[in-house]
């Protein structure tokens, strides 16, 4: 499997360290409130069990479901909710983790769909931005890291669900994913 890695972009301990960082700043910015952590699955899961652990108040998590990739290395920019919340969310401070926001649209997306849903709040943490490949004016509220316009993969992230037990944050060499 690492032998498709081109190069290691973020190592575990940067991981750890920054996710720690980002713990103690959400503890700080929501002191003296409940809040929901909302996992997007797959790829949020490693993100957000790290962080909830840093999260130094009471907090309640719940899961999304969310496509629009498929099988491929870009968004369709059509986004489909495969897999929705079990409880409202109404008068509650939303807090999304994602593992990565790129084009925007899928995270433009689902803060409308939640904020359609009258939260007290709604926040977004990333743990990567791929900020140049931005299409829409959404911006994550704490960003772990800002990364350059490569195909990235590990810590949750994958390729056709694939790498995402990898400890590090890596870039996937194209010869993994491009057809001749």
């Amino acid at each position: 499997m690492e032998e498709y890695i081109a190069k290691v972009l973020i190592t575990r301990e940067a991981l750890g360290k920054r996710v720690a960082e980002l713990g103690a700043e959400i503890t700080r910015d929501y002191e003296g409130k409940n809040i929901l952590v909302l996992g997007i699955l797959k790829g949020a899961v490693p993100f957000m069990a790290d962080l909830i652990r840093e999260i130094k108040l009471p907090l309640t998590y719940d899961f999304m479901a969310l496509s629009s990739y498929g099988a491929s290395t870009q968004s369709s920019g059509v986004v489909r909710i495969l897999k929705d919340l079990e409880r409202s969310v109404e008068d509650v401070h939303i807090l999304i983790t994602e593992d990565i926001v790129d084009s925007g649209l899928t995270l433009k997306y689902l803060k409308e769909n939640l904020t359609a849903r009258n939260p007290l709040s709604v926040k977004v943490a990333t743990l990567l931005d791929k900020a140049t490949r931005r299409q829409v004016d959404v911006f994550p509220d704490y960003n772990g890291f800002t990364i350059p316009d490569e195909f990235v993969v590990g810590y949750g992230l994958d390729f056709n669900e694939q790498y995402r037990n990898l400890p590090y944050v890596g870039v996937l060499k194209q010869e993994a994913y491009k057809v001749d």
